[in-house]
């Protein structure tokens, strides 16, 4: 799971020249007394989740000389990187943050991450490949926290009703959504809210590259023939209006989960811990079940739709410390997976009580555990990665709408990648 296709020399230069801080970011110590850490995250402290706040007392109580701080962000994860920037320069940032796989290159680039190679190396036999996602370059800036292969959710009870297989490829997914649709059920949803890493995570399980070096510039390719089978699996679909096109994070989503009407949908690992929390004391309660991602063209690949990991920001004084508590808190894996995530440390996971009573007691974490396996080796991200998203998301917007293709989206990635990039100053070839 090598992360952002090797940045060029270029982009390390240009990290040398952002903004520099002084002081004790996030973590201070006075007078002999307990070092303080402040970390801020966006776990959701869900219904049936460990709180946060439990899990770090664990550490206080064991740890009187580190005392740890945790602060939720309720914002969007976007907004909590224009948070970060704008704290980093004001030297007030907390010492750790949760930060996006596809966030972290474009915070580095930035010099608002810190090199903590030595300290990560430390505890790189904890985690599984996903330790590499937060290597920028091939410096550290955290310890990988959780991970988000795609995977496929539905209601068994209702596929059964419709005589409906579970779809193992994607072909077959277009016949059941179309035979699904035609009675009034739908088994997929198109989020455009969603759309940035949703469909570049469904391009990585076509098999699709998009980013990569080449003589030391950075190569961008969105539209190759590997993406362009996931954008037009997704227009037929449209096209025989076989999907609903509500955004995820609104209520029209939630009312065609409870109505019965979306009976289901690709979704990411993280997701699973309150995808189904609305059917709860319904009929529908434990009827949903969890399964690999069907395959486009056969290959056996899922996608990386999130995913993120502790990262230190920049001015962090006690930065062994940091990393000690990251360490930590990263492998308390039974109460992680309790949120909902697909933890990237090493220690097996027992799915969740929760989780059991929602998807009628189906071993999920063991279906999620071997789509971890299936995540490509060679898919990475571009230092500025969170502003293509958005343009993804808007053109989605105007798709859903009726008034752009959904090959659209993935030409908007391709020239806002470039742009972006070339706005860094950092190389892009032109082949």
């Amino acid at each position: 799971m090598a992360v952002t296709g090797m940045l060029s020399a270029a982009a390390l230069v240009l990290s040398a020249c952002g903004p520099t801080v002084g002081g004790a970011s996030g973590i201070s110590q006075s007078g002999g007394g307990a070092i303080k850490i402040e970390y801020v995250h966006r776990l959701p402290d869900g219904s049936g989740a460990t709180p946060v706040a439990e899990i770090v007392k664990k550490w206080n109580d064991a740890h009187p000389d580190s005392q740890v701080t945790a602060t939720r962000f309720t914002g969007k994860a976007s907004a909590l990187m224009t948070k970060l920037e704008s704290d980093v320069k004001n030297n007030s940032a907390p010492c750790l943050a949760q930060v996006g796989y596809g966030e972290a290159p474009g915070l580095f680039v930035k010099n608002l991450l810190e090199d903590v190679s030595g300290e990560a190396a430390k505890y790189k036999d904890n985690y599984t490949a996903a330790y590499s996602q937060m290597s920028v370059g091939g410096k550290m800036v955290g310890l990988p926290q959780d991970t988000g292969p795609l995977v496929y959710l539905y209601n068994e009870a209702e596929f059964n009703a419709l005589g409906i297989a579970v779809p193992t490829t994607f072909d077959e997914l277009l016949e059941a959504a179309k035979k699904a649709a035609a009675q009034g059920k739908y088994i997929l949803n198109f989020e455009p809210d969603e759309a940035g890493d949703w469909l570049s995570a469904q391009a990585a399980a076509a098999g699709a590259v998009w980013y990569s070096t080449v003589d030391n510039k950075w190569k961008v390719n969105t539209t190759d023939e590997k993406t362009q089978s996931v954008a037009k699996f997704w227009q037929d679909v449209l096209d025989a209006q076989a999907a609903l096109t509500n955004k995820r994070a609104d209520s029209a989503y939630e009312q065609a989960l409870t109505s019965g009407s979306l009976i289901g949908n690709i979704a990411p690992a993280w997701e699973i811990g309150n995808a189904l929390d609305k059917l709860d004391g319904t009929p529908y309660e434990g009827q949903w079940r969890v399964a690999k991602l069907p395959t486009f063209g056969g290959a056996k690949l899922t996608g990386p739709d999130g995913g993120s990991g502790v990262a230190v920001m920049k001015g962090c004084q006690h930065k062994a410390e940091a990393m000690e508590f990251a360490n930590w808190f990263n492998t308390q894996v039974a109460d992680l997976a309790s949120h909902g995530l697909l933890p990237a440390a090493k220690d097996a996971v027992a799915t969740p009580e929760k989780t059991l009573r929602q998807f009628g007691n189906q071993d999920v974490y063991q279906v999620l555990t071997e789509a971890n396996g299936e995540l490509p080796s060679d898919w990475g991200y571009i230092p500025g990665f969170s502003t293509v998203t958005p343009k993804m998301e808007e053109k989605a917007d105007e798709v859903a709408a009726g008034s752009a293709k959904v090959a659209d989206i993935f030409t908007v990635a391709e020239e806002t990648s470039k742009q972006t990039l070339k706005e860094s100053g950092l190389p892009v070839t032109d082949g």
